[in-house]
């Protein structure tokens, strides 16, 4: 039996990219990976081939998360506190930018506050933008600054059910 941080980084050096992605990802996502796990695997493993891909992903795992806004920053926190994955901010997908992302679930959620969203241009470009994503097989939930706040616990369950790998949410 080996560990989640050595089974990881032998794989890398037998599995594509994606393949690799996806199964740090899941480890993430069940809480079974352990950064500092992982850099001492690396450490022990001088001149292998998984090194690059495996330091490639333990990087981007430690860059700080660069947010835009405070309600991007709460929903940051939000993640964290509710053991969810965290996200990737403002990233583009299929020529849009969305508020946060998870790729292999091909979920993004869109963090609405009032200050942004209230006039109708803003109102239409969203409607737009959600229906372009759902017709390229992504899906959007729209978060806003009250719930965030005041529904966290039915966010959160809502978002788990939303994350769950091929799974139809029942909610």
């Amino acid at each position: 039996m080996t560990s989640v941080a050595r089974t990881l980084f032998d794989s890398a050096e037998f599995v594509g990219t994606k393949q690799l992605e996806s199964a740090w990802e899941e480890a993430d996502r069940l809480k079974l990976l352990q950064l500092g796990e992982v850099e001492r695997v690396c450490e022990r493993g001088y001149g292998r081939r998984a090194l690059k891909p495996i330091r490639r992903l333990l990087a981007a795992a430690r860059a700080p998360i660069v947010t835009r806004s405070p309600l991007e920053a709460d929903f940051e926190a939000f993640c964290r506190t509710h053991r969810l994955p965290i996200p990737a901010f403002n990233t583009e997908v299929i020529g849009y930018e969305v508020d946060a992302l998870w790729p292999a679930e091909r979920l993004a959620a869109e963090l609405d506050s009032w200050e942004f969203h209230q006039h109708r241009a803003a109102f239409e470009r969203d409607r737009a933008r959600d229906a372009a994503l759902q017709a390229a097989g992504y899906r959007t939930i729209r978060i806003t600054h009250r719930r965030l706040h005041h529904e966290a616990a039915t966010v959160a369950k809502q978002l788990r059910a939303l994350l769950r790998p091929n799974v139809s949410p029942s909610l």
